[in-house]
C-alpha cells in the first residue's frame, strides 16, 4: 500500500501545508510547471520517493531534473504523467495512444489549474489533474490530492483544499 500525494502549477510557490499534508505520503508527484527547482528539492525532505515532470513554464534547471513524460509502476498499477494532458473527451494530441501503449490505469496531468478526477471507460483509465498549488494563474482554490494505492486499487482520494487565489 502506497499513500501519494499529488500536486501542480506551484510556479515557485512553497507552501509549508505541503509538507503538513503530504507528510504520511510514501511518495509525491509533482505534475508539471515547477518553477523553482527548490520547489523539488523542498518535496524531497518531505517523502521517500518524489517523481515529477516538467512543465510549459519550466525552464533548464528543472527540465534537467525532470522530463516531459514519466511512465512508472506503483503497486501494480501503471502510471502515466505529463503536464499538458488534458482529460478525458479532450485530450492533448497523442496522449490517449500514450494513456493505451503504456497500459496506465492512471493519467496524471496538470496545466489547465483545474482541479478534475474523472473516469475514462473508453480507455480504462482514471485521470487526475490536481489543480494548481501555487499563487500564479486563474484557479479560484489552490488544490492539491492524496490519494492511496493498495494493490489494483485506487482508493482514499481526497481533494485538499488550500484557501483562495489572491490576486
Amino acid at each position: 500500500m502506497k499513500r501519494i500525494g499529488i500536486l501542480s502549477d506551484t510556479h515557485s510557490c512553497w507552501d509549508d501545508r505541503f509538507a503538513l499534508h503530504f507528510k504520511d505520503c510514501d511518495e509525491i508527484w509533482h505534475a508539471g510547471d515547477v518553477g523553482d527547482i527548490s520547489v523539488i528539492a523542498r518535496l524531497e525532505g518531505v517523502a521517500p520517493v518524489v517523481r515529477a515532470v516538467s512543465g510549459n513554464i519550466d525552464g533548464q534547471v528543472v527540465r534537467r531534473r525532470c522530463r516531459e513524460v514519466e511512465q512508472f509502476t506503483v503497486e501494480g498499477i501503471n502510471v502515466l504523467m505529463t503536464h499538458i494532458g488534458g482529460y478525458p473527451g479532450r485530450y492533448a494530441p497523442g496522449i490517449p495512444r500514450m494513456i493505451h501503449d503504456s497500459r496506465a490505469a492512471l493519467f496524471v496531468a496538470g496545466h489547465s489549474h483545474i482541479l478534475k478526477v474523472m473516469y475514462d471507460n473508453a480507455l480504462e483509465c482514471l485521470h487526475i489533474n490536481p489543480g494548481a498549488a501555487g499563487h500564479h494563474g486563474w484557479q479560484k482554490e489552490r488544490t492539491l490530492i492524496r490519494l492511496t494505492i493498495d494493490g489494483a486499487d485506487m482508493k482514499d482520494l481526497e481533494v485538499i483544499e488550500l484557501g483562495k487565489l489572491k490576486v
